[in-house]
């Protein structure tokens, strides 16, 4: 209802905008390049961020950019994830019937790993999100994936995304097998103030807005809010222009994003 208030073509700050208009820091630049290099080699990534602070926009961007004629992604988030259901998972998703015990489906993966580097010339991407939620025994099982042929070869590239306290499990000295293996380790920050304002006029640009809807002191209570999330940068801008479509106030100021703020998000 907003949209049409304020002229827009398009819902700006929704999760479904395309990875081509997402808004990207160089930050986020610099990891994608980072990730499509461990993609290529078939290396282990470790990414780690707070909540919202763009670990699945750069997955997208990520994804997006990967040439479906060379790789094959596959994407897995389960918070409750075993070494049998990530077996079944990655086999369900290279279209095959997982072999019921989880030693016989280990080895069916190689073999369809083996299959899809030797055969269709494809490079096995796997993703796996919400990682700082996987079980020791999980953590386990990726050591011994990454230790396929003694070292000598590795299968796929495997990325794990996870919030910031995967980094203090990995720290662990029982994990130490694991660290080691680790290729290419990332941590996401959020927005600055600087950043957050740029992502506010990406995304109202992307709407087919180019003039200020939120004021600088608007923008600055935003980031106060926020802290650079982008996930709360979104839902405070759609609240604040939700009211301004139902008040008829067409520049929102600092005024208006705090009384929402303490009216929405507060309790």
């Amino acid at each position: 209802m907003f949209e049409q208030y304020f002229n827009l073509t398009r819902t700006p700050f929704s999760r479904d905008i395309s990875e081509g208009e997402l808004y990207s820091t160089p930050n986020i630049i610099e990891l994608c390049e980072r990730l499509e290099y461990v993609a290529r080699n078939r290396q282990f990534a470790v990414i780690t961020g707070d909540v919202g602070t763009g670990k699945t926009t750069t997955i997208r961007k990520l994804v997006g950019s990967l040439d479906s004629n060379r790789y094959k992604v596959m994407y897995i988030s389960d918070s409750a994830l075993t070494p049998r259901n990530f077996y079944w998972e990655v086999l369900n998703q290279l279209g095959c019937e997982a072999k019921f015990y989880r030693s016989d489906a280990k080895r069916q993966l190689m073999r369809e790993l083996g299959n899809l580097i030797e055969t269709h010339r494809k490079i096995p991407v796997i993703i796996s999100d919400e990682a700082h939620l996987l079980s020791r025994e999980m953590l386990e099982e990726v050591r011994f994936l990454l230790n396929f042929k003694m070292d000598s070869y590795n299968p796929m590239s495997l990325i794990l995304m996870g919030q910031s306290e995967l980094r203090d499990v990995l720290k662990k000295q029982i994990y130490e097998a694991i660290c080691q293996r680790i290729d290419m380790r990332y941590h996401l920050n959020p927005y600055d103030r600087q950043q957050t304002g740029e992502y506010i006029k990406r995304h109202l640009e992307y709407a087919g807005e180019s003039r200020d809807i939120f004021t600088e002191k608007a923008v600055g209570a935003i980031y106060e809010f926020s802290a650079g999330v982008a996930r709360k940068i979104n839902k405070v801008c759609t609240a604040c222009m939700i009211h301004g479509a139902q008040r008829q106030i067409r520049l929102l100021d600092d005024h208006t994003v705090r009384y929402i703020i303490e009216e929405e998000f507060t309790w």
